[in-house]
């Protein structure tokens, strides 16, 4: 296994990894709309937070050597389901292959934002 990590995505919060390769996929943590270069939550609307996350995957995505279309499945969760659809709208934006996916809504998210999102892609 390898590890992947880059500046140019939100540092970890805890104790994991940004992301891991094992064999040929990329395996993200989830990403939440962290500017990384001011460390502070991106936007106050779902398709503001939703373009955050969306920049750093793909962030990630490059610095294990892959993309968004090679993306085979993605996980997101939402804090309010209601989102849903304001969400999907920057989604498909960058995941134009449509990947497999999950989409729930959860309690809570951390630092109480409104989306996040994780990947598996092709390395």
């Amino acid at each position: 296994m390898k590890k992947i990590a880059t500046d140019k995505a939100p540092a970890a919060i805890g104790p994991y990894s940004q992301g891991i390769i094992s064999g040929n996929l990329f395996f993200s943590s989830g990403q939440i709309p962290i500017n990384p270069a001011s460390g502070e939550i991106e936007g106050t609307t779902i398709k503001e937070q939703a373009e955050q996350v969306m920049k750093n995957l793909g962030e990630l995505l490059k610095a294990c050597g892959s993309s968004y279309e090679k993306t085979v499945k993605t996980v997101c969760f939402l804090a309010n389901m209601d989102d849903f659809a304001q969400f999907n709208e920057v989604y498909a934006e960058y995941f134009t292959e449509k990947p497999a996916r999950s989409c729930v809504a959860v309690k809570t998210l951390p630092k109480n934002v409104l989306c996040e999102v994780e990947v598996i892609a092709e390395v």
